[in-house]
């Protein structure tokens, strides 16, 4: 990862506000990095906070999915997402796949406030960092 993160913003709808708040509270930081989201969310952001968030399509419309392309291909570095942990969601199975695909390629993510606050406030923040990549291929034989 570069010194500028990507940084892929996602939030449920009844976490839009929460994570809006988030974004307000670290403007000057978020600022420094390129910015992208699902689209309503990285509409409302930007209609909030005046910062440029790239828009993909709604979650439900393919947004998580183009989010976890931009994953693989190494064009997001970490993502906030603020996920309702209490409400079922038509596209339950997108949001699993884009975790997972987190996971596997090794991006930090934050599901709450307070480890979002740990992500922003660390000192990697403002340095290159080399993430491990697992080669799964080899343990799939």
């Amino acid at each position: 990862m570069n010194i500028r993160k990507n940084i892929a913003l996602i939030a449920h709808d009844n976490k839009k506000e929460d994570l809006i708040n988030w974004v307000k509270e670290n403007k000057d930081k978020l600022s420094e990095h390129f910015l992208c989201g699902t689209g309503t969310t990285a509409k409302r952001i930007s209609e909030s906070t005046g910062l440029e968030v790239r828009g993909f399509r709604s979650g439900p419309l393919g947004g998580d999915q183009q989010i976890g392309s931009r994953i693989v291909e190494g064009d997001i570095d970490m993502m906030i997402f603020f996920w309702d942990p209490l409400e079922a969601q038509p596209h339950d199975p997108d949001v699993k796949a884009l975790l997972r695909i987190a996971v596997l390629y090794d991006i930090p993510v934050a599901n709450n406030k307070s480890s979002a606050d740990y992500i922003i406030s660390s000192p990697i923040m403002s340095s290159k960092y080399e993430r491990e990549i697992v080669n799964f291929s080899k343990s799939q034989k």
